[in-house]
């Protein structure tokens, strides 16, 4: 039994400390994924990372060994775009892969655990022949894996090997794998074969590429006594060639005397990450799904990292092995924000910003004046051409990336970032949209056909309507904000007050004129002006209808329903306040067959995509704190079956980080700390709230709070609740270590 006590608070405390004091480890141990059985394939077994380096293990069936699969998230193919689609020209590329070969035969009482709080897999291989004990963990900021083993009985004689893999398109073997030729590029020109080699006591595989740059995997071995340990880099450079020297100094660099200082090194970063925030839920399986998400993400970048891809470091065999702009990259990033960890958010934000150049060459040479674009699919290097508006480009992509960027200013309030970056980022993509919009003879504003992502071309199309009229009003708002006075305001200015209405019929948002949505899709991209962008929202007079009915439509027709289907509706109706439908979303996506036993997920034939795992992330925190439209709601959708929940230290838009907690289905406890002094607006469903703050009522439930920067707000319910303690809430449903095979 423990607690946490993020504050204990007299009637007239300010309680400006939040820094957690308790039992982290204890906490997060309920948060960890365990294997009795063991894992036999990618979708099963632990995975770590450090936002650049990754790994997976898992056995091999019918092998009788432990196979650990390397991973580099930089690691990509240079070829000319010239050569092919991006899944040829410049793929992501597979490294190899480690196996454990024991002396006897491995035995069903053999277990794993992934220690999420430390970030290191822990097994006991059992075989009948003795046991090997491992520790593995990707360091949390050197280039580096570890590998310590110890071993019983014959054990000691077990075998560790590398396999390399030739860097090979994923999309090649994918098609190859599953006989569809369509995603099998004939003429394609394999990389050379892996070449290997011992310098010394360190081993290492080199992998050389067509169109220059390389790859080396090296490794070593250090012996002492039954306990042997193994240091393991991947370095890829390009377009040098010298990867193998620095592959072999950093495991060099590495030596048995400090390998305790480095794993103490590890751990105490990832003990500073997880209390950036705390989320506790009545029902244990989806508490454990939040935080392995929490893990996942810091795992898979890292702010001066690569941005996520569709796989981040754990490259499978897969269709798509790029980074997908219609949607993956957005929903990837959007728990981060709230999460009050938007620190990852900036590998998104360099990548656009230090590619801008690329970004500005995306676009048709007729509208690169002043634009920014990006096409669906890319490299690291963004570069994909957008398409000719009228004829189906998908416009609106960068647009929609830029949308995550502004959430990151309102959580963080940078206005620097908004200044040097994001504003001219933004500007860029929305001179594209101005320079072929038309008018008609009423002065409405229209768009020519576009592509609404994976439904139809329309013209007026709803996505391209609601990233349009968000970005005009979105640089208004920096402009004045700001006090640039912006030679373009007047044009902004314009588009939002004569853009034509989006398109509706019977059945709610069309995908766009004339064109409705007849047919199940998985893609919510005709709603994005309900969310995220809150265009259309409940605080409006009759809108709450036509989000309900638009709502049902796309959600009835489930036949081509995908898992970020059930995460975006679960958000969607935490946005109309109904925590038992978002609820029922998500039991669609963790028990619906959508989600593997490791939280990793996977479309068509087994194709791999990170983003709605994490995307479900969001759709919980939805139902726990919204911030949209300048008003912070606290609890807006929690679930009737949700009768105690506990949070610290979210956050809210405009800079404010907030704690809550319910008790019987009731809110006791709210506390407000301004980071910025922005203006304070919330929402609770306290009946007479006691506020330590000079506040004002301003609606039903609704209170302005004066805060200055730095300023704490405190609410209670009731006296009673002064001397509240925000601690874990006991489990009434769901499973405690749901998640691995257990």
């Amino acid at each position: 039994i423990f607690f946490l006590c993020l504050m204990l608070l007299s009637p007239n405390s300010n309680a400006q400390n939040t820094t957690p004091t308790f039992d982290w480890a204890a906490f997060m141990s309920k948060q960890d994924m365990i294997w009795t059985t063991l894992p036999d394939e990618w979708t099963k077994g632990p995975f770590m990372g450090n936002g650049l380096m990754g790994a997976m293990i898992y056995t091999v069936p019918d092998s009788n060994a432990i196979r650990i699969d390397m991973g580099r998230s930089d690691y990509t193919d240079h070829r000319d775009s010239s050569y092919g689609m991006i899944a040829y020209s410049k793929p992501r590329l597979p490294v190899g892969y480690f196996l454990i070969r024991p002396v006897g035969k491995i035995q069903k009482q053999s277990t794993m655990r992934l220690d999420l709080w430390n970030a290191e897999t822990k097994a006991n291989i059992v075989t009948d022949q003795g046991t090997i004990k491992f520790t593995a963990y990707v360091h949390s900021d050197q280039m580096i894996f570890v590998l310590n083993t110890q071993t019983t009985g014959f054990e000691s004689g077990f075998k560790f090997e590398f396999v390399p893999q030739t860097a090979v398109s994923p999309r090649h073997q994918y098609g190859l794998h599953y006989h569809e030729s369509a995603r099998i590029m004939k003429d394609y020109q394999y990389n050379p074969a892996p070449v290997s080699g011992k310098s010394g006591e360190i081993y290492y595989s080199l992998q050389k590429l067509l169109a220059g740059g390389e790859t080396t995997t090296s490794w070593k071995k250090m012996v002492n006594g039954n306990n042997v340990t193994f240091t393991i880099n991947t370095t890829h450079t390009y377009p040098q060639n010298n990867s193998t020297s620095i592959s072999k100094s950093l495991v060099e660099s590495i030596n048995q005397s400090e390998l305790p200082a480095l794993q103490r090194s590890h751990e105490r970063w990832w003990h500073a990450y997880y209390p950036e925030s705390f989320v506790s839920l009545p029902d244990a399986t989806f508490e454990n799904f939040y935080w392995i998400q929490m893990y996942k993400m810091a795992s898979a970048t890292r702010a001066d990292r690569p941005f996520i891809d569709d796989e981040g470091p754990w490259l499978e065999e897969s269709s798509w092995p790029y980074a997908t702009w219609n949607l993956n990259v957005e929903l990837t990033y959007w728990s981060v924000y709230t999460a009050n960890r938007s620190e990852l958010g900036n590998s998104l934000l360099n990548a656009l910003w230090n590619n801008r150049e690329n970004l500005r060459k995306n676009v048709p040479a007729t509208y690169r004046n002043g634009s920014y674009g990006i096409g669906r699919g890319t490299a690291l290097d963004l570069i994909a051409d957008i398409g000719v508006p009228g004829k189906g480009a998908e416009v609106g992509l960068l647009t929609w990336a830029c949308h995550n960027l502004w959430l990151q200013y309102r959580h963080t309030m940078d206005k620097q970032m908004l200044r040097e970056k994001l504003y001219p980022l933004l500007k860029g993509s929305i001179n594209y949209y101005l320079q072929f919009i038309k008018e008609d003879h009423q002065g409405k504003i229209h768009l020519p056909a576009t592509f609404s992502p994976e439904f139809k071309t329309a013209e007026d199309a709803n996505f391209d309507l609601a990233l349009m009229k968000w970005g005009c009003e979105t640089l208004l708002n920096i402009n004045t904000l700001l006090q640039l006075s912006d030679v373009q305001a007047p044009q902004w200015q314009k588009v939002v007050d004569h853009i034509t209405a989006y398109p509706t019929d019977s059945t709610g948002y069309m995908i766009g004129k004339n064109v409705p949505l007849n047919v199940s899709h998985r893609h919510y991209s005709h709603l994005l002006m309900i969310y995220p962008l809150y265009d259309i929202n409940i605080d409006q007079p009759g809108s709450r209808e036509m989000i309900q009915k638009s709502l049902d439509h796309w959600q009835g027709m489930k036949s081509a329903l995908r898992g970020y289907s059930f995460t975006g509706g679960a958000s969607i109706s935490s946005a109309l306040g109904d925590g038992d439908r978002a609820l029922s979303c998500l039991y669609s996506l963790v028990f619906g067959g959508f989600l593997h036993p490791n939280t990793m997920y996977t479309e068509e034939h087994n194709i791999p995509v990170i983003e709605t795992p994490l995307s479900g992330a969001q759709s919980l925190q939805d139902m726990l704190l919204q911030s949209w439209g300048d008003k912070i709601r606290v609890f807006p959708a929690v679930p009737g079956s949700w009768s105690d929940v506990a949070y610290a230290d979210l956050s809210a838009e405009g800079g404010f980080l907030i704690s809550a907690k319910r008790e019987n289905g009731k809110t006791v406890y709210v506390r407000v700390k301004s980071q910025a002094g922005e203006p304070c607006i919330i929402k609770i469903d306290m009946e007479k709230p006691l506020i330590n703050k000079k506040s004002t009522k301003i609606a039903e439930g609704t209170y302005l709070i004066d805060l200055k920067k730095g300023d704490v707000a405190l609410i209670y319910a009731s006296a009673k609740n002064k001397r509240s303690i925000i601690a874990p809430v006991s489990k009434t449903a769901g499973k405690i270590n749901y998640f691995g095979i257990n």
